[in-house]
């Protein structure tokens, strides 16, 4: 084939590909307005095609959800993969929720030195939380690990007031473990302490779709939600990187 011709080929190929392309991102958009306006109270993140032909994958942000091409119908659940047994909504939804771990604001954190603290993991954690705490006795056996845990106060007005009293304490860190390990309460705050961090910590968490606690996020952006086992934490510290 001549030369002319090649590139004349090429060029109708990358063509009808960029088409599709773009096709592909009206329908994507089309489809995200389509349902945006009959779900109002349900934000969408984002819309993709699913491994499925004909399906789309809608992100919630907390959750993915499928509908049809023209948004009629939805199904709630997840896409599971028989060959491998791996649960792809899941999958995909962590790879999507990834935070940049260099972007923390970990100076608005409690932060505990384990070891020579080479390993680092961030925690959103209520101080009356519950599996919170189960996961601080979990660290206990977790060796070589910066912790840097964002008080996030979301259960109850008392779990404020102790954000408050454990952030304003002397030692921050040995005033957190305290409570969270021995149940000895922070002292009161002191006067004229500021708290606006709290706050901050509140607008982080929304931000990157933390709707529980604790949830761990490690070094290479992923998370793990509720209080994991000292083995699943330390298999998901190796393999960050």
């Amino acid at each position: 084939m001549p030369i002319a011709m090649r590139i004349a080929a090429v060029a109708v190929l990358a063509a009808a590909t960029l088409g599709c392309t773009a096709r592909a991102d009206q329908t994507t958009d089309k489809l995200k307005a389509t349902l945006q306006s009959r779900l109002p109270e349900i934000k969408i993140k984002s819309i993709s095609k699913a491994p499925i032909p004909g399906l789309y994958e809608v992100n919630l942000g907390t959750q993915m959800v499928y509908t049809d091409a023209s948004g009629d119908y939805v199904i709630a659940g997840d896409l599971v993969d028989t060959k491998t047994r791996t649960n792809m909504s899941e999958a995909h939804l962590a790879e999507l929720n990834k935070i940049d771990f260099s972007t923390l604001p970990l100076d608005h954190a409690v932060k505990v030195v384990k070891g020579n603290g080479a390993r680092r993991i961030a925690v959103f954690s209520d101080p009356n939380c519950p599996y919170c705490k189960q996961l601080e006795t979990t660290l206990k056996s977790v060796d070589n690990v910066t912790v840097y845990t964002f008080l996030y106060p979301v259960l109850s007005d008392d779990s404020l007031v102790k954000s408050k009293a454990i952030w304003c304490s002397t030692d921050r860190a040995k005033t957190w473990e305290a409570w969270m390990l021995d149940r000895r309460a922070p002292a009161n705050v002191a006067s004229g302490c500021d708290t606006s961090v709290l706050d901050k910590n509140l607008a982080l968490g929304h931000s990157l779709n933390v709707t529980g606690t604790p949830t761990v996020i490690l070094s290479d952006g992923r998370r793990l939600p509720g209080a994991v086992s000292a083995d699943e934490l330390n298999s998901a510290l190796a393999s960050a990187h």
